[in-house]
């Protein structure tokens, strides 16, 4: 197609009155497709009356479907349900308007949100059509000022009672769920907060950890094997504990700290529960999110940059490499109360990453090499001349890393002197 013939084509066209759109010549075009999407109910997944639509009139269609997506990301997900009970309540009150205003809005000509409705004396009895147009005043003032999770919270009583007048009151500050964004809020007080700290090194911590430990915390409770080198950023005037674990004491210690988690944002405090790497990756962050839910507390868990990958990325092994390993496994070398789990099965094209199995890196090989273990081994035996790396306080000045293969590891830590945690085991070709 050439200008010559779209412009012909848009010609004809325009002499019929036939609306026309061509492609990538917006000056030929009458009307320009959209972007379009169509929101859900956020609890049936039904489709709402919402819909949006978003163009750039021909000058670049890709860039439409993002402005598209960041709308969507930006607008509460309880718009449909919001929209819909809206609508309810305007077809209440239209069905009371008189003839003449039947196809009035809440937004038109009839009624807007700050324009005064017609004052009346309380000696003057009020007409219907009155009481309907007041009513639509209020649907619009509801429709304006109250945030969008109250609106899709509504019930038939609330509906009822917003177009009697008697629910007008606009809620200052809606309830939210923590987030990052709570942690902006200095004066909120009695919370807990779940953080990660990373492999190691200061310098590996999100802005939003940093802030939680010298900005707002008042008491950190920390895990043992948090570096010194991360502790001192704390101020000094703020309290910290350090978790007593030790073998056999492990679970004992974990109740401690989240009881006295619980009893400190009890009396106001800001908790920080310091964990080191990701909380959720090993780190019992969910045991202790829901002992702090079952204690009537929601903490805000802020992660961090995982010991699993930032680990071997230090010591020079990606975790992921084309041709040679085209998966990732992470997994513990020990259960619960010290018992034996069930490691993974090799698997040529996979690194596997094993937290908290180096101190006992005996039983962990011997599960894994031995053709004849069924029961602490899922899937075939690891070849003898698999690589393997122990790494040890990844990112830190004194990082240790002892490469070796699953035949001769033993010997070569053994040879290498005193064990520095926390420390890993990473398998594989990469």
């Amino acid at each position: 197609r050439s200008r010559a013939s779209a412009e012909q084509i848009y010609n004809v066209c325009r002499a019929r009155n036939i609306p026309v759109n061509t492609t990538d010549i917006p000056q030929l075009c009458d009307f320009s497709f959209t972007a379009t999407h169509r929101f859900e109910h956020h609890e049936t997944g039904q489709r709402s009356p919402i819909q949006i639509g978003v163009t750039t009139n021909g000058q670049g269609c890709r860039l439409a479907g993002r402005v598209k997506r960041d709308i969507i990301a930006s607008i509460p997900k309880e718009i449909g349900a919001a929209v819909e009970k809206v609508g309810y309540m305007r077809s209440t009150v239209k069905d009371d308007l008189p003839e003449e205003d039947e196809h009035a809005c809440e937004d038109g000509s009839t009624s807007t949100p700050n324009r005064p409705v017609p004052q009346r004396m309380p000696s003057d009895p009020e007409t219907p059509a009155e009481q309907a147009r007041r009513r639509m005043k209020w649907v619009a003032q509801v429709s304006e000022y109250w945030p969008i999770h109250k609106l899709a919270a509504m019930t038939a009583q609330d509906m009822a009672a917003v177009l009697s007048g008697d629910s007008l009151t606009v809620p200052q500050t809606p309830p939210t769920e923590p987030t990052l964004h709570t942690l902006d809020e200095p004066e909120r007080k009695g919370r807990i907060l779940l953080v990660g700290s990373g492999p190691g090194h200061p310098s590996l911590l999100t802005v939003a950890t940093r802030d939680a430990l010298t900005t707002h915390a008042d008491l950190v409770l920390s895990d043992k094997l948090v570096p010194a080198a991360v502790l001192e950023l704390i101020p000094p005037n703020v309290e910290v504990r350090i978790a007593r674990k030790f073998p056999g004491n492990n679970d004992g210690a974990q109740n401690e700290m989240m009881e006295q988690a619980v009893e400190a944002a009890r009396a106001g405090r800001t908790v920080v529960r310091l964990k080191q790497g990701d909380p959720v990756v090993y780190g019992r962050a969910g045991e202790e999110v829901l002992y702090f839910r079952e204690h009537g507390f929601e903490p805000v868990v802020i992660p961090g940059v995982s010991s699993a990958l930032a680990g071997p990325t230090f010591a020079g092994v990606p975790v992921t490499q084309r041709g040679v390993a085209e998966s990732l496994m992470v997994c513990t070398g020990v259960g619960r109360k010290g018992r034996d789990v069930q490691l993974p099965g090799y698997e040529r094209a996979r690194t596997t990453v094993i937290l908290m199995g180096v101190a006992r890196l005996p039983q962990v090989v011997a599960a894994l090499t031995d053709p004849a273990e069924t029961t602490r081994r899922a899937g075939p035996a690891y070849p003898l001349h698999t690589p393997i790396a122990i790494v040890e306080r990844a990112s830190m000045p004194d990082q240790r890393v002892v490469y070796s293969t699953l035949k001769d590891i033993v010997l070569a830590m053994e040879s290498s002197g005193e064990q520095r945690p926390p420390g890993m085991i990473v398998l594989g070709w990469a």
